[in-house]
């Protein structure tokens, strides 16, 4: 794995319709747009994983706190 993906897999074509001049203007960026897809994709999977554990943990902090109060609770009210 690099990372956030395995790059060994074999690569397998897809069909899909983007912007004409969206296109044309990467292509001039790089002269493998590919890579540069499975760059940009690999980050966002990356960001959403982030913000998915992010939630869960959130959440899980919630949960805590509904059951056994808020640690700052005990801590604030001397302030």
């Amino acid at each position: 794995m690099d990372g956030v993906y395995d790059r060994q897999p074999a690569k397998r074509e897809v069909t899909l319709t983007i912007d004409e001049d969206l296109l044309r203007r990467a292509e001039a960026l790089t002269g493998d747009l590919s890579e540069r897809v499975e760059r940009l994709l690999a980050g966002e999977i990356a960001r959403a994983d982030r913000e998915r554990r992010l939630d869960a943990t959130i959440e899980a902090l919630n949960e805590f706190d509904a059951k056994h109060g808020s640690f700052a609770d005990d801590h604030l009210d001397h302030l």
